[in-house]
């Protein structure tokens, strides 16, 4: 048996153990090659085994890193979330933000009920993959609108950046600056957006030279308020779109002597653990960030069940009021 097949990978033009996983229907092999190699099997009079997708009780997750309160959150309701379904949780923590299909494959190699992804989408070949095997996959937050067949779980971004602005109009403001997420990704163009609508509909003008476009960071909410308050007028609020954004906008106010809110309001997006700790506490908005990493597990689940989830679910998010904001002196 061993002869024969290695004589076939020899014809197919794969290795033995390509083969293997084709004639026993194992998952992680490409469509090409398992459409070639059957070829060749059945032609030598080879049956196909087709095994049945049996429930392993495991459900894998990536995320890209673990240093960040935002990920942890999502990371504590998918395990509260699969705890409760009696299933355990695969984690893995992987560096890039765009390639996962390694982490794919080895979820399908091992078995797995369900796979849950922060932020990446697999490519096609993967997703395929997935789809053929019955394997449900959910991405949560993900960095560009998910392809058909894939299911999502986000926040209310829009909706919440246009509470935020909303929120600093009502207290008097005109002079608003935003501090950006990256404008490559969903999160940041709808919540630049939310803030935007809010505006125009205030009949506010936006002013371009208020909007600073960078990415999600203490880092770069520093030296983005730094180039704010370069401005021959200097805007009398802030609403960054992170509330790491904002600890940054904060310490860069703080230099140069300026007090918060007395002299510049500043808004936050996320309710991160820290954001009531920071002097004075940060408004900003709440995701539901556990909830959203529970609401994933919940939706692989019920696909297992033979239910048909919505294919996106946006959770809503909530305007957080304390103390970094008020009305504009004089």
């Amino acid at each position: 048996m061993a002869v024969q097949l290695a004589q076939i990978a020899t014809e197919a033009g794969v290795s033995v153990p390509t083969v293997s996983k084709v004639l026993n229907s194992r998952p992680d092999v490409s469509r090409a090659t398992r459409d070639r190699v059957a070829a060749v099997l059945e032609r030598h009079g080879y049956e196909i085994r087709m095994r049945p997708r049996l429930a392993t009780g495991f459900l894998d997750m990536r995320v890209v890193n673990l240093d960040q309160a935002w990920s942890e959150a999502v990371v504590r309701g998918a395990a509260e979330g699969a705890k409760g379904h009696g299933k355990d949780l695969v984690l893995a923590v992987e560096p890039d933000p765009e390639d996962c299909d390694d982490w794919v494959m080895h979820a399908l190699e091992r078995g797995s009920d369900g796979l849950l992804s922060v932020v990446a989408v697999p490519s096609p070949d993967a997703r395929r993959l997935l789809a053929e095997a019955g394997i449900p996959l959910v991405v949560v937050d993900p960095l560009h609108r998910e392809p058909a067949g894939t299911y999502a779980i986000a926040a209310t971004n829009f909706q919440g950046a246009f509470d935020a602005a909303q929120h600093l109009l009502q207290l008097g403001h005109r002079r608003i600056a935003t501090i950006t997420g990256p404008l490559d990704q969903d999160n940041g163009i709808a919540r630049l957006a939310g803030f935007q609508a809010a505006m125009q509909q205030a009949g506010v003008p936006v002013d371009d030279g208020l909007i600073i476009r960078t990415q999600y960071g203490v880092d770069q909410g520093y030296d983005a308020t730094r180039l704010l308050l370069s401005r021959d007028v200097r805007p009398t609020a802030i609403f960054a779109a992170s509330d790491d954004s904002a600890l940054g906008a904060i310490r860069a106010l703080r230099e140069s002597d300026l007090r918060i809110p007395d002299d510049m309001s500043v808004i936050g997006f996320d309710d991160l653990p820290h954001s009531s700790w920071i002097d004075p506490p940060l408004t900003t908005i709440r995701q539901p960030l556990a909830q959203m990493g529970s609401a994933a597990i919940d939706v692989i689940v019920r696909v297992r069940a033979g239910q048909h989830p919505a294919a996106r679910a946006e959770l809503s998010t909530t305007l957080i009021v304390r103390s970094s904001a008020a009305p504009p002196r004089g």
